[in-house]
C-alpha cells in the first residue's frame, strides 16, 4: 500500500536487456529513476526477481502488471518467458500482460491461448511498433478469446519516439470497429492517446463503458492540460494507474501526484486500484 491506499501499476517493461534495441535502453536513461537499473538488474542484464520485487514493495506497489513485446523492427523481442522468473518470485504482486504481433505469431489464437496458459492476465497490442493496425482482421480470433474468456485488450494509443515507429496507427478512430463488433470485451487505451489524439481517447472512455484510460507515460502535472476538453470528475472514474517504468521518475511519486489530482478518495482509490482489479480481474489484498 501507498500513503494507506491500494496500488496497482498496470504498466511495466522489466525486460531483459539483451533482447532490446539501443533506443530503448536510452530512453529507460533519460527518462528513468536515476540508478534503479543498476539496483535491479544484474551484469548480464537480467532482472534479479527479488531485488525487483523489493523495489516494487519499497514504493507501494500491491500488483504490478509487466509486458512482453514482440515488435522486432523497433524495440526487439521480449519474449513472455522472460518475465516468468519474475511471477514465480511473487505471483501475488506480479502479473503478465500477454503481446501478439500478427506478422509474427500465426493463428494469433494459438499464441495468445499458450501465453494465457504461462499466467497472462490480459492482452496487449502495439500497433505501433508491430506495424499492424488494431482493426486488422487477423486479430480478430485474439479478440473473440478475449471477450469470451472475460480479460481486456490492452491498445498502445499514443505516439512512440522509437525509430521505425507507425504512429499513424496509433490512432483511435481505428477502434471504432473493434469496439462495435466485440461488445463485451475492456478494452485499456495504453498512454492515454499521447501525442495527437487525448480528445478521441476521452470521447471513448466517456462514451463507452468498456473502455478505459491508462495513463502510463503521462506526466501527472499535465494531464488536466491534456484532457481540458472534457469533464475532469467524469474522466478520473475511466482512468487507471500505470507509469511504463522503467522510464518514470518513480512509481510512488507519480501515484501520489495522480491521486492528489482526483476529486475525492473514492476516485483516487478507483484510479490507483479499484479500476484495474475490476477489469484485469484481480484479486486486491486485503
Amino acid at each position: 500500500m501507498l500513503d494507506g491506499r491500494l496500488l496497482v501499476d498496470a504498466h511495466l517493461h522489466p525486460a531483459r536487456l539483451p533482447t532490446l534495441k539501443s533506443a530503448w535502453q536510452e530512453w529507460a536513461h533519460d527518462f528513468g529513476d536515476g540508478d534503479v537499473l543498476g539496483r535491479v538488474y544484474d551484469a548480464h542484464g537480467t532482472v534479479i526477481p527479488a531485488a525487483f520485487d523489493a523495489h516494487l514493495a519499497g514504493h507501494g506497489v500491491d500488483i504490478a502488471l509487466l509486458l512482453c513485446e514482440y515488435s522486432p523492427k523497433v524495440t526487439g523481442i521480449q519474449p513472455i518467458e522472460d518475465l516468468l522468473p519474475l511471477t514465480a518470485c511473487n505471483p501475488g504482486r506480479m502479473k503478465i500482460i500477454a503481446n501478439i504481433n500478427p506478422h509474427l505469431h500465426y493463428p494469433v489464437d494459438t499464441e495468445l491461448g499458450r501465453q494465457l496458459a504461462l499466467g497472462a492476465v490480459a492482452l496487449k497490442i502495439h500497433p505501433v511498433h508491430a506495424g499492424a493496425a488494431v482493426n486488422d482482421r487477423a486479430l480478430y480470433p485474439a479478440y473473440e478469446m478475449c471477450q469470451s474468456a472475460g480479460i481486456p485488450v490492452v491498445v498502445h494509443c499514443g505516439t512512440s519516439s522509437f525509430p521505425g515507429s507507425a504512429n499513424a496507427l496509433a490512432d483511435p478512430v481505428l477502434l471504432d470497429e473493434v469496439l462495435r463488433d466485440f461488445r463485451r470485451l475492456d478494452v485499456v487505451l495504453a498512454h492515454g492517446g499521447r501525442g495527437w489524439w487525448y480528445d478521441a481517447a476521452a470521447f471513448l472512455a466517456l462514451a463507452n463503458d468498456r473502455v478505459w484510460i491508462e495513463l502510463s507515460g503521462l506526466p501527472p502535472s499535465r494531464l488536466r492540460e491534456y484532457y481540458a476538453r472534457h469533464h475532469w470528475g467524469r474522466l478520473t472514474r475511466k482512468m487507471i494507474f500505470g507509469t511504463d517504468w522503467p522510464g518514470v521518475p518513480g512509481i510512488a511519486g507519480n501515484a501520489r501526484a495522480v491521486a492528489a489530482l482526483c476529486p475525492d478518495a473514492e476516485t483516487a482509490g478507483l484510479v490507483l486500484a479499484g479500476n484495474a482489479a475490476r477489469v484485469y480481474n484481480l484479486k486486491l489484498p486485503g
